[in-house]
């Protein structure tokens, strides 16, 4: 293992890798970040589908038989993400096992053209869960409003769930809402309250870069002094949401009862500032029980010259706090900005599946 990574590990903090390939998968890539990164899970989306199918040569085969029985471009795209998180799960059920279902594990999304139909999202979300047929596969769900119905209705039938598209502090109670009532359902159900899992998704990278194009507009020193402070800031804030809402009596009820918290995710860890350290949504992101989930140059940042210092959250909510305040201060809307980028988060996942099933319609063609 690299210092710097593990390093990360003993602080608590869970490496998943944001990104999955077949050409990671049977090059045995994917194990060899495993066994020298730390990386004890994966999350997918539509993105890294759609460019994962754009090299084509490792799904070839794959399509070709899809094409000749006259599979559709939906069930075809629906059949290889769900084999590849299939054999994804193979690889980390080891973790899975070892670490009692918190680690190891593979996350597979809805459609984002679903985000705003819950019994839509529902219904596919049984069906994903279904076709992985892992007990450590994750199905992600945006947090829009209706998805919080879906997140619910989710965690009740005892799926396992990855929240994504967490921009807000206010948005991210309503998902831990969610998910305490999907627990409260599925315990009423019967279902195993231990084996139910779910991390919720907060999204770091995209608040800097919306806020900052602002406080740009602005130009003062003042301004020019907040630059790439929010998205650390907001996410120091979830964990100490987080950290107050699984000590309630309703949380602590469900957890004497076997269930487990719904852990943090930071996700959009891929620094988009060229002046901006590259490790910086990792390192001053270090706390016990979250997961940070890295595109892979993040990930060889990290272990190449990253400096981990320790638990850099804990003390950190009274600065996070000026950081927001005095942003709001300057007239820029915390809840504009949050509400623009969900809007925009799931628009551009849209068009990461469309450019999906449009790579899969030329390829399924070009077999036939």
């Amino acid at each position: 293992m690299t210092e710097s990574t593990q390093k990360l590990s003993d602080v608590g903090v869970s490496i998943w890798l944001d990104d999955l390939s077949r050409e990671r998968i049977s090059s045995g890539g994917l194990q060899k970040l495993i066994a020298e990164k730390n990386v004890v899970g994966v999350t997918t989306n539509p993105t890294i589908f759609a460019a994962a199918l754009a090299k084509g040569e490792s799904y070839s085969e794959q399509v070709s038989t899809l094409a000749k029985a006259g599979t559709d471009v939906t069930s075809a795209v629906f059949e290889i993400t769900t084999d590849d998180v299939a054999a994804a799960s193979d690889i980390f059920k080891p973790i899975y096992d070892e670490t009692k279902g918190f680690d190891g594990r593979v996350s597979i999304e809805v459609e984002p053209g679903l985000a705003h139909d819950a019994a839509g999202t529902f219904e596919q979300a049984k069906a994903l869960h279904a076709k992985v047929d892992r007990e450590n596969v994750l199905i992600k769900i945006p947090a829009t409003v209706e998805g919080l119905e879906a997140i619910t209705n989710t965690i009740g039938e005892g799926i396992s769930v990855n929240v994504t598209l967490i921009f807000s502090l206010e948005r991210y109670r309503d998902v831990i809402n969610a998910y305490l009532a999907g627990l409260e359902k599925a315990k009423e159900a019967g279902h195993d309250l231990s084996k139910i899992h779910s991390v919720a998704s907060f999204f770091v990278s995209r608040v800097d870069t919306e806020i900052d194009k602002r406080l740009n507009e602005i130009g003062t020193d003042e301004a020019l002094a907040l630059k790439s402070k929010a998205g650390v800031a907001n996410a120091q804030l979830a964990y100490e949401v987080w950290t107050q809402a699984f000590a309630t009596e309703r949380a602590l009820v469900l957890l004497e009862a076997g269930a487990n918290t719904q852990r943090p995710l930071w996700a959009s860890t891929g620094v988009k500032d060229p002046s901006v350290p590259d490790t910086t949504y990792v390192v001053e992101l270090a706390a016990p029980s979250v997961v940070n989930t890295m595109p892979e140059k993040t990930l060889d940042a990290l272990a190449d010259h990253g400096v981990v210092t320790g638990d850099t959250i804990a003390h950190s909510y009274a600065e996070a706090n000026k950081v927001l305040d005095a942003i709001g201060a300057l007239g820029i809307s915390y809840a504009e900005v949050t509400e623009l980028l969900e809007k925009e988060g799931v628009e551009k996942f849209i068009v990461s599946w469309n450019e999906l099933l449009d790579t899969v319609t030329a390829a399924l063609k070009a077999a036939e």
